[in-house]
């Protein structure tokens, strides 16, 4: 597991083959890499290409007859954006947003959103293999979005498949 990892060909050619460059772990090509984010005490991540920006939390103009984690859209440059409490798409209550609350502006499948959580936590750099599966015991029909878990460092950090989460 590495954290905060950058891929060779990000890494400053004037550090490499200095005495730094020996200090550095350098993530192979086929790692993967994760946007880490807390909502309560759980940590979750997405695949950090999904990921176009995250900012601040500013109030959504509600739109009817949505379904309740569906909070209303922002005007993000032009862009109308759908944001969604991720909290509440769990089952676990709306959430109060606060100017302490994150939106991360992800792409899935050519559309735009954003999702509502509680802080963004860290970038993680992992290999494939170190992605394990997700037991099946007490999987509920239709948490097809939970595609692996990572046991990183700090805990184990449940990796979603933003796809099969907002179809």
């Amino acid at each position: 597991m590495q954290a905060n990892m950058l891929h060779t060909q990000d890494v400053n050619p004037a550090v490499k083959g200095s005495e730094n460059a020996a200090s550095e772990i350098v993530a192979s090509p086929t790692s993967c890499q994760f946007i880490s984010f807390r909502l309560g005490e759980d940590e979750y991540a997405i695949d950090i290409m999904a990921v176009r920006e995250i900012k601040g939390w500013t109030d959504a103009t509600p739109l009817p007859n949505q379904p309740p984690h569906v909070l209303g859209v922002l005007n993000l440059r032009g862009a109308i954006v759908p944001i969604l409490d991720l909290r509440s798409r769990f089952g676990q209550g709306l959430t109060e947003a606060t100017p302490m609350h994150v939106v991360i502006i992800a792409n899935v499948a050519e559309r735009t959103f954003g999702i509502l959580v509680d802080a963004v936590s860290d970038i993680l750099t992992v290999e494939p293999e170190e992605i394990k599966p997700v037991p099946d015991a007490d999987r509920s029909e239709g948490e097809d979005y939970l595609s692996g878990i990572i046991n990183a460092d700090h805990g184990m950090v449940v990796v979603l498949g933003l796809q099969e989460l907002f179809r």
